[in-house]
């Protein structure tokens, strides 16, 4: 091939890529595939379903995960790997992160030299997607304004279920237009709603840690008070799911714990983390909940016991252990 060609080539492969990046920050136009890539930097668990959505939806995504044979399954369906959070950004436009504990998002998101906000171009976007301090969305929110790039902390409610189904309650904090310009990749992933100014998503999401760690409380005593009355538990279930008593945190696990399926959808190690957090945030505002603070409690004797990586719905160990009980297990 004769070297002016080639020269041509390279110049317009470098073009088109800079004006892609260009047009993606100066349009007013809705994002589509074709004028936005995407990065992703978190695959386990919730990441992988909620990044699958969005290469099904016609989007080219470049992908990081410390560990990575767990990309592996998106690499299958179109994702490009990269080595670092910082490589993923370089080969973005906006990039999403939802990982592990407040520590991880400030090493995949701040650091200096590996970190994504420092491979971002200006005019990018970051979004948040893992329950993590309110303080830190800020830190992030405003790291990202001296680059002149954009972030959005954006927490998430509904499990593993709602990120395969794609139905998951998104809280969003930050520039309300740029939470706006992002819909058209929030759809994908569930419903979102603006809740404020940077952090207050994490607010948001806090609170429904609050709601749903009393929640779980109340299933899995209900459930042992109705095993020890002789109740088959399965009916009982049943029975009070359409009345008052009914909730998602019955739906989602009541039949998981008859079924003594005790797989993660959501780890207590990360529920711990998430209601150490509330903790944190109640002492700052003067507070006292009980609720959530016996809840943490009963979570951090899981953890005790070795059952960390277990889901959520493993707090009928607790109450079984307390009562020297043990539910039947179920073929439901």
């Amino acid at each position: 091939m004769p070297l002016p060609f080639l020269r041509f080539r390279s110049l317009y492969r470098h073009s088109h890529t800079h004006l892609l990046t260009r047009h993606f920050m100066a349009t007013s136009e809705p994002i589509t595939p074709s004028n936005t890539r995407l990065g992703w930097i978190g695959t386990g668990v919730m990441g992988q379903s909620m990044c699958a959505h969005l290469i099904r939806s016609g989007y080219t995504l470049t992908v990081f995960n410390r560990t990575p044979s767990k990309a592996q399954p998106l690499l299958d369906i179109g994702a490009t790997l990269a080595t670092s959070p910082h490589a993923v950004a370089s080969q973005s436009d906006v990039v999403f992160s939802i990982v592990g504990y407040p520590s991880d998002v400030r090493s995949v998101l701040l650091d200096p030299n590996t970190g994504a906000l420092a491979g971002l171009k200006s005019g990018g976007i970051l979004v948040d997607m893992t329950t993590s301090d309110p303080s830190l969305a800020v830190e992030i929110a405003d790291a990202a304004s001296v680059k002149s790039c954009h972030s959005i902390d954006a927490p998430v409610s509904g499990g593993d279920r709602g990120a395969k189904n794609g139905t998951l309650a998104i809280f969003a904090g930050g520039d309300e237009s740029i939470v706006k310009k992002l819909s058209p990749l929030f759809s994908s992933l569930g419903k979102v709603n603006y809740m404020g100014t940077s952090g207050k998503g994490q607010f948001v999401k806090l609170a429904n840690q609050i709601t749903i760690a009393s929640t779980m409380v109340g299933l899995v005593e209900g459930m042992v008070y109705a095993h020890k009355a002789g109740l088959d538990v399965g009916l009982y279930l049943d029975a009070i799911s359409t009345g008052a008593a009914g909730s998602k945190s019955l739906e989602l696990y009541g039949k998981r714990i008859l079924k003594r399926d005790f797989e993660a959808g959501f780890y207590v190690n990360h529920f711990v983390k998430d209601l150490g957090i509330c903790l944190k945030e109640c002492e700052k505002m003067g507070i006292a909940l009980p609720g959530l603070a016996l809840a943490q409690q009963l979570y951090v004797s899981l953890k005790a016991h070795g059952e960390g990586n277990l889901g959520t719905q493993a707090l009928i160990l607790v109450l079984e252990r307390l009562n020297n009980v043990s539910l039947p297990p179920s073929v439901v």
